[in-house]
């Protein structure tokens, strides 16, 4: 018997591919929820319409929907092929 027999290797669960995909998905959310940040008034008694703007309602969580598909890619991709 070989040392190789012994001790093999460890393998990861995903391939270069899917840890690409899975970060460039984890950019996507986490500038969706950073764009959705803020915005609020600093007297309560004074309401801010910048709230609903289409940043807030339509950009951020499209980015973050997009970004959860690219994951569900991710994991779902085939490194062998």
């Amino acid at each position: 018997m070989s040392t190789k027999d012994k001790n093999p290797q460890p393998q990861f669960l995903f391939g270069k591919k899917n840890y690409m995909f899975m970060f460039i998905g984890l950019a996507f959310i986490a500038i969706g929820f950073i764009l959705m940040a803020g915005g609020g008034s600093d007297d309560p008694a004074i309401f801010n319409e910048d709230i609903y703007n289409f940043q807030r309602i339509r950009l951020a969580p499209t980015l973050i929907i997009i970004g959860l598909g690219i994951e569900i890619y991710a994991i779902m991709l085939n490194p062998k092929k």
